[in-house]
């Protein structure tokens, strides 16, 4: 039986003898905001592979160590189609969004390769290493911006979501004027409290500016991507919209989030801070061990089966859900002993920040140079960096489904 021959209502399939379902989106234990969810650790130790309950009652696979997230990444059998029943959803928003509004990140292969060909070339290591003088001079403005006359400031407003949005604006051609836009509807189909109707309302609006972009793009053509994508003969308007607002939306709150998330561990790893300083030649590992070690996607990359597959273990049905955990995989002790701690001189090339298999996330050559640059710019040019307020005030990303913190006050 395939899964679109299969019902939804026979996708809760129940509990597995010996497995106690784990409830998600798991909590962060108090004080340990850097560590995953203690449940999602200790089903990793226990039980790799288990079973979790969703918001809606439903329940899936939970997949938590590294070989095991890898398997099931890369293997074509496990689908990352949304629209199949069954397929797991961590809120009734992420849900609307992907069934109502799906990218190419939740088609499968050929459609999904074919609409990320379409990209590839713009996010290519040589072509992305060329704009680094671009990225430091847009580094340097902010800080210099954010450092006249003053002693503190947010980092996150007035630093770490200023550069990605610059950024990802002057790619895409998208007019930096309108990033408050953006920046607030991004915020709501990511908040894992979002009803589906305020989800659907923001990924409309996105949607509408976008298409509206690409016509006068049409009309007046420039070098961004959106321009290049509406000279294509092989696109419709929904599909070029959809495109860029994906893009739109990864290309700033990522790597916004773990910018100013970096700086935080680093200021409470001022050992691993110090080492940094001392040699910023160490900055392109740093990063790596910065991804891995905080996982800002941080409750799992979904996937569902589409025939019986064997994973650590544990046979998953045809038609089942899986939840693979980035966060609990990168602190896998097999593959990163004492990865509990953040260590810049550590090896981490293997983590699976960016996910892994052929939906691999497409920016990261240029998510690695905005970090590479704004750590190394912040913590040079601002010796004295602290933190402005006592740590347990300091408001983090619970309630979102990319992690990081709302605020980050900090002086120098």
């Amino acid at each position: 039986m395939t899964t679109a021959q299969r019902n939804e209502s026979e996708h809760d399939f129940g509990p597995v003898e010996g497995l106690t379902p784990l409830a998600l989106p798991a909590a962060r234990a108090a004080g340990c905001p850097f560590d995953p969810a203690p449940g999602v650790e200790r089903a990793r130790r226990e039980e790799p592979v288990t079973r979790a309950t969703l918001w809606d009652g439903s329940s899936c696979w939970l997949v938590t160590r590294h070989q095991d997230v890898r398997e099931v990444l890369g293997d074509p059998r496990f689908s990352a189609d949304a629209s199949r029943p069954g397929f797991p959803f961590l809120t009734v928003g992420a849900r609307e969004l992907s069934t109502s509004q799906p990218t190419f990140i939740r088609r499968d292969d050929p459609e999904h390769a074919r609409l990320r060909r379409m990209l590839t070339a713009d996010f290519m290591v040589k072509k992305v290493e060329a704009m680094r003088p671009e990225v430091q001079r847009l580094t340097d403005g902010l800080l210099d911006r954010m450092t006249a006359g003053r002693t503190s400031a947010d980092l996150v407003a007035e630093f770490a979501l200023l550069l990605p949005s610059l950024v990802i604006c002057l790619l895409l051609g998208v007019p930096y004027d309108d990033h408050e836009f953006f920046q607030d509807r991004s915020r709501l189909l990511l908040s894992l409290h979002s009803t589906a109707e305020e989800v659907r309302t923001a990924g409309d609006e996105l949607q509408h500016y976008l298409s509206r972009l690409a016509e006068a793009k049409r009309r007046e053509p420039d070098n961004g991507i959106v321009s290049r994508l509406v000279a294509r003969d092989d696109l419709d308007a929904e599909e070029i919209a959809s495109m860029g607002r994906l893009l739109l939306i990864a290309g700033h709150e990522t790597t916004a989030n773990m910018t100013a998330l970096s700086t935080l561990a680093l200021l409470r790893n001022p050992d691993q801070l110090a080492r940094l300083r001392a040699d910023p030649s160490l900055i392109k590992g740093a990063v790596e061990e910065l991804l891995r070690y905080l996982s800002i996607i941080h409750n799992g990359l979904p996937r569902i089966a589409d025939e019986d597959v064997t994973i650590g273990g544990r046979t998953i049905r045809a038609g089942e859900g899986v939840l693979c955990t980035l966060n609990s995989a990168n602190r896998d002790e097999e593959v990163f002993p004492g990865g509990e701690a953040l260590d810049i001189g550590r090896d981490a090339r293997r983590h699976v920040a960016f996910g892994f298999g052929v939906h691999q996330c497409l920016g990261q050559p240029l998510a690695r140079v905005e970090l590479q640059i704004a750590v190394e710019t912040l913590l040079r040019r601002l010796p004295g960096l602290r933190l402005d307020i006592p740590f347990e005030d300091v408001p983090f990303r619970h309630d979102m489904g990319i992690y990081g913190v709302h605020a980050l006050p900090v002086a120098w």
